[in-house]
Order: structure tokens, then sequence, then C-alpha cells
């Protein structure tokens, strides 16, 4: 088999993370070769699939005490290839390796740090008191219990003697998407007790669920490329999310979701602290479900403000919307304007793939500045989405 069918890029196979589906342990035979001498579950692999492999399986010295990954049609393996030199073995030389078996379409990065400690904790057991090579079929309630612990729970510890270790699978983040100047980040929890970079300190004081990202860089004096950069790195730490911002001349629909308030006692308690505008006086439920199932495409929040008074209910009709979003309660409904006359300057914006907001923010006019200006051009058409 050709390594080039079995090495795939390392960009491939990158999808969800899915179960360990086997667990094996092989080594080099003195006389017979690369060979698994345990597995769990057993037979799950065939030995002619192994053969084809086990060049990359069991390897050079190059390659030993290295993650290595092979992907084939329906399985992704991966390992960490070990070597242990000395004279009672044969050849001199012991050479094993400790396998996950995964489906290959899988994720399998938040495996090799797990691949790793394991392959270390039986290197040490097999110095130790030649726990692997006196015959590894021992191996056989290990290899059960980390598979069955490693795919209910995400850890699993082991002790063997004076030995002892604890896996972990840690989850990978994905990488955040692009911050756009239009975008509202706000604070989700606390930021972690660590040292943050002069920058972050900087512009999280002006994060507060209003300011869009162009505002934060301009209050904070910091160019809007490292306010992305930083706030992007806060979304990754999930410290930071972003919203839309806020007017109100925006436009929300209510969720499927929005049921969840009548039902989820957990879930109104937090609403009504978060929306009140004095912890020492609560709103009453009822008017806060009243103004979310208000929010129908037409409606401003000013026009929801002028039929509810949402101060007098105890309410702050800013932190309402922010929940609602956070929450998936509701969502904003963009305006999206379409220019049909030619295009010049500004009208090259209208284009139907831009939102107000984006406009309003990238040329600096007023949100009602620009709208009574597209009102007036009988040209201009909008889309609301």
């Amino acid at each position: 088999m050709d390594f080039s069918e079995l090495i795939k890029s390392k960009f491939e196979g990158c999808g969800e993370e899915g179960p360990i589906r086997c667990i094996f342990f092989c080594e080099f035979h003195d006389t017979a070769g690369p060979i698994i001498s345990c597995a769990e579950p057993d037979n799950y692999i065939s030995k002619e699939l192994f053969d084809s492999i086990s060049v990359y399986i069991i390897t050079k010295a190059e390659l030993q005490r290295s993650t290595i990954t092979v992907t084939l049609a329906d399985h992704k393996v991966l390992g960490f290839p070990v070597g242990i030199f000395d004279k009672k073995y044969p050849r001199n030389a012991f050479l094993f390796n400790l396998c996950f078996i995964c489906d290959s379409n899988s994720r399998t990065v938040h495996y090799e740090p797990v691949v790793t400690k394991l392959a270390e904790y039986l290197t040490a057991m097999e110095i130790e008191s030649s726990f692997l090579s006196n015959g590894a079929s021992k191996l056989k309630p290990i290899l059960k219990q980390v598979l069955e612990e490693l795919n209910t729970k995400g850890e699993c510890a082991l002790s063997q003697g004076p030995i002892a270790t604890h896996l972990k699978v840690v989850r990978i983040r994905n990488d955040p998407l692009p911050v756009a100047d239009h975008q509202v980040p706000i604070l989700i929890k606390e930021l972690p007790e660590q040292q943050w970079d002069l920058t972050t300190q900087q512009v999280t004081s002006y994060i507060d669920g209003f300011n869009h990202i162009s505002r934060i860089a301009t209050l904070s004096n910091v160019d809007t490329s490292l306010v992305k950069a930083c706030v992007q790195n806060l979304i990754y730490y999930g410290v930071v999310a972003l919203v839309p911002l806020f007017q109100y001349g925006n436009v929300y629909s209510t969720t499927p979701k929005l049921k969840l308030l009548a039902q989820n006692y957990d879930l109104q308690e937090r609403c009504l602290k978060y929306v009140a505008c004095s912890q020492r006086s609560l709103p009453n439920l009822r008017d806060v479900f009243r103004i979310y199932a208000a929010m129908t495409r037409g409606t401003t929040v000013k026009d929801l403000c002028l039929r509810f008074d949402p101060p007098n209910l105890r309410i702050n009709e800013r932190k309402l919307v922010q929940f609602g979003i956070l929450e998936g309660l509701i969502r904003r409904v963009h305006k999206y304007p379409v220019h049909l006359g030619d295009n010049s300057d500004l009208q090259k914006s209208l284009s139907g793939a831009v939102s107000l907001d984006e406009i309003c923010c990238s040329t600096n006019i007023n949100t009602q500045s620009l709208e009574d200006q597209l009102e007036r051009d009988h040209n201009v058409l909008v889309l609301w989405k």
C-alpha cells in the first residue's frame, strides 16, 4: 500500500469529535515481526489491515516518541511509538505502540495528549517490572477500563503498584469566526484570574454590550485590528460573546426557544435578575414575557417602549434585548438596502449583501440620517432578514 494513500493531509478528517472505537497494543516480536498483542474489543482491526500499516505504527527510531496519525478509508489510527533499548531484550530493544482507533472523519487531536500519557505510563511499568514484555495479555482489563471511561466520562484513573496516572480528554475549541467592525462584544463571564496583556486590559474596560468594535477602538485608543484580535481571543476562551448593535429603531422577532421562558424556572430567575432596573425590585415574569412576545417584524424597540413603558414595569429594555439575544429567545431582523440604479460612492454598498449596521459603521453615518436618505431615494428597496 502506497504511503500517500495512508497518510492524508493534517487538515483532512477534522470533523466532529467522535468516540474511541478500539484500543490496541502492538509490539515488534523478535521472530514474527509487528503483531497486535492485545485489543479491546478483540478483532476490531484485521490482521491484513494491520500488516498494511504496521510500518507506520512500529516505527524506526526517528519517529519514536511522537504522535502519529494514519487515516484510512474507514478508520483513523492514533499512536505514540516507543522504543526501550536494553540488552535484556531480544535484538536489544523492545518496540511497542498503544493505539486508539476512531472513525476516519472524526477529529482526534484532543486524544493526542491522552495517547502520549498512556504510552508514558506503560513505559514506566515496563521499566519497573517488565509488565509488557512478560506477556501483554494482562493489559486487557486496562484497555477495557480506558476505552469505557474515556468514552463515557472523558477521564480515567489508572494505578498499577507504585505507578499511577490520570487520563483526561481536553476538548479543543474551534477557532472563533472573524470579528466585524459593527459587532458588539459582551462579557458573559468574569475574566479568568490570569495575567492579561495590556491591550486586553485596555480594551475590556470598554466592553459593555453596547459599544461596537470601531467605537471600542476609538475609546481605548487601540488600533481596530488589535481590538478585533483581542475580542476574538476572549471569544475563544468563552469570556465574550457577540451581539448585534442595539438601537431603538431595531426590529427583533421571537424564536421557538421563547417557550422555555415559560417552562424553565432557572431561566426565569436569571432573566428577571438580568433585565431588572434594580435588583431590589424585580419585574413580573408576565410583563417580561409579554414584551418578548410582542417582538414581531415591523415593530421596533421604540414602538415597544411606547406601548409597554418598560421602566414603569421595572424592566431595562436594553438588558431585556441583550438577554433575549444571548439566550436565543429572540433574534435581530436586519435591514439590507438594495439600490436598483447606477452605483456610485455609498450606493456601491447597497447591494443587498451588506446590512444597515455595517454601512453605518463603515461610513460613520447616523442610522436615522442614513434611513432618511435611503427613504428619499426611490431606487432603493430594503430587504428584511
